[in-house]
């Protein structure tokens, strides 16, 4: 088994709800299960600032699954969600992002790991590191401003 972190986020039609579903569905994958989940967070649009903030999360998993096969159950969700990928950075119903894969480093056109981005991004870092408090020394803490939703 390996140990998986994946970040959740959701801005459209009911954020809160298909954030907390994501878990529950995460739990159901084959050779899944979700081992911590963090709270959820509100934070302000990155890129395209013209759309409704986000619910963002992160689940961690312990997954028997090889990591491109996690990120196509996580593309078949998004797609269960109704996830259309218009443009870069548009506004969402579910957005589910591999952002370590045990200790691996992966490099594809598909999959890069750990997430290329996640380290300038609070809304990534603060979930991540509540439920994963050693990665701290790995990542930092990223300046910017997230809300935990009670």
């Amino acid at each position: 088994m390996t140990i998986a972190y994946v970040g959740i986020g959701s801005n459209l039609d009911d954020p809160r709800a298909h954030v907390t579903s994501a878990f529950d569905e995460l739990d159901k994958l084959p050779q899944t299960r979700v081992v911590r989940k963090s709270s959820l967070y509100r934070s302000a649009p990155v890129g395209y600032a013209a759309q409704p903030d986000f619910v963002n999360a992160v689940a961690q998993l312990e997954t028997a699954l090889p990591a491109e096969r996690l990120l196509d159950e996580l593309q078949h969700l998004e797609a269960r969600h109704g996830r259309t990928r218009s443009f870069t950075n548009a506004p969402r119903t579910l957005d589910l992002d591999v952002l370590l894969y045990g200790d691996l480093r992966i490099a594809t056109h598909a999959l890069q790991v750990p997430h290329p981005r996640m380290h300038e991004r609070a809304f990534v870092l603060e979930p991540l590191l509540e439920i994963a408090p050693h990665l701290e020394r790995r990542f930092g803490r990223c300046p910017g401003k997230v809300e935990r939703m009670a």
